[in-house]
């Protein structure tokens, strides 16, 4: 492998994320909210000196050829021995003749950096070890939220959709101003509770979601339905869920609903941009989402796996009760079922999102295991999903999510191809993120895991 001057960014990143769990260890005193933005700021400025400064010069700054024995474009091609040419934060060629080569990635799989279209980034465990949820605003918090920011990007997530919490703006913010390393963020801010004529009026519902835009939302999250554990039944109506995302398309702003059972045909002939879910939707209701271009995020497993694998830090949390995960262990299979249906549907457009939460983050692509091994999910068609599919479901298919000249240089590589072994998806050895080198491990050096304990 051949390190350029930036590969030493993958260590200063490492000693960065070990200072930043050393810390989360410490047991922190409630803060006021502008001393917990004074202390987050701080740990934002040195994880990004950490990430952005070398001893000669940024990371982003000249001209960065990648060789790639085998590349995935993102779009369903595979183009073998050529090289990646990146200057700044685009890619501006793939040509197999440039040179020198400053990243030899041949060995390798090399594949835009993921999309992760469903996780709650903030949401934590708390001091005392249990599920603290997404709005904790104490400076234990904070730490956590850093920590997941970090621990996605190095599991080769460079964009994810966080639905939502207050407190993804300022992570989001820092993020994309370069002050933090981590994916992406695209935030819903506050989600829309669906609570029955309790919700509201449609105007009411309307002034919500531009009470959001003004908040900063790059999305508006609809809850449409129960959560599973309380049985799934609607909570919207379809006047008040024609509202919503009629206000929204208005304001410019895409809306993803969650919803399960009948509230999937609702949502879809309210004109949302993409259900969430999906559990117990009939066939027909896959029909009419793929006639009418509804993008549809269902999960295979990895959601209900961490909740069973962290029962204990969950339950008696606010919504977790022993019934609840009862329900949980059921509803598994149907989770697959959905899957396994919705592959069959033609047109149907399913993108990537894990709806990570607490104990889930930078484990993220489990969900690619679960859908390939468990709800018979083509592989290849598994990367398009977390790539050029969900880049278009965010309205960004023209700058994210493809290999290609002009794309944002988000790129990862992987030790094994995933079109034969799913589970190389767990082994990412390279991390670009705008056309900064984030990490770049040899081949081998990254044990194979093979469980789902966080």
């Amino acid at each position: 492998m051949v390190y350029h001057r930036h590969a030493q960014h993958g260590f200063a990143g490492l000693v960065a994320g070990k200072w930043a769990r050393a810390m989360l260890r410490k047991r922190l005193p409630a803060a006021r909210p502008a001393w917990i933005a004074l202390c987050v700021l701080s740990i934002l400025c040195v994880c990004a000196s950490a990430q952005t400064n070398s001893t000669s010069a940024p990371a982003k700054k000249g001209r960065i050829v990648i060789g790639a024995s085998v590349l995935l474009d993102g779009r369903g091609h595979v183009s073998r021995d050529t090289r990646i040419v990146v200057e700044d934060s685009k890619i501006v060629a793939l040509d197999p003749k440039a040179s020198p080569i400053d990243y030899d990635l041949r060995g390798f799989t090399v594949l835009p950096g993921w999309i992760d279209s469903h996780v709650h980034i903030t949401w934590s465990f708390g001091e005392n070890g249990k599920n603290a949820g997404a709005d904790e605003t104490t400076q234990f918090a904070a730490y956590q939220a850093v920590s997941n920011t970090w621990l996605t990007l190095m599991a080769g997530f460079t964009t994810v959709q966080s639905v939502g919490s207050p407190t993804d703006v300022p992570l989001r913010d820092e993020i994309a101003k370069g002050a933090l390393p981590g994916p992406r963020i695209l935030t819903a801010v506050e989600p829309l509770e669906g609570r029955g004529e309790k919700t509201g009026t449609p105007d009411e519902t309307r002034a919500f979601v531009r009470k959001q835009k003004e908040a900063g939302a790059d999305l508006i999250k609809i809850f449409a339905s129960q959560s599973i554990r309380q049985g799934g039944g609607m909570t919207l109506s379809q006047d008040q869920l024609n509202a919503a995302c009629d206000g929204a398309n208005k304001q410019g702003l895409r809306t993803l609903v969650h919803a399960y059972k009948d509230a999937v045909r609702a949502a879809t002939l309210a004109g949302c941009t993409e259900v969430e879910h999906g559990t117990m939707a009939t066939d027909d209701d896959l029909k009419l989402m793929a006639e009418h271009g509804t993008y549809f995020d269902p999960q295979a497993g990895l959601v209900i796996e961490n909740y069973l694998a962290n029962k204990a830090r969950f339950l008696g949390t606010p919504g977790y009760t022993e019934e609840g995960f009862a329900a949980m262990e059921r509803v598994l299979s149907l989770d697959r079922d959905i899957v396994r249906r919705a592959v069959k549907t033609p047109g149907l457009k399913l993108v990537f999102g894990s709806d990570a939460v607490a104990g889930a983050h930078g484990r993220n692509a489990e969900e690619f295991i679960d859908r390939v091994r468990d709800a018979g999910v083509d592989p290849m068609s598994a990367m398009v999903s977390a790539n050029s599919l969900a880049a278009e479901a965010m309205r960004m298919g023209e700058r994210i999510g493809s290999i290609a000249p002009g794309y944002e240089a988000d790129i990862i590589a992987l030790d094994g191809d995933p079109l034969k072994d799913i589970t190389a998806v767990r082994r990412v050895t390279f991390v670009m993120k705008v056309g900064l080198v984030y990490k770049n491990v040899a081949w081998g050096a990254i044990p194979t895991y093979s469980g789902v304990e966080p």
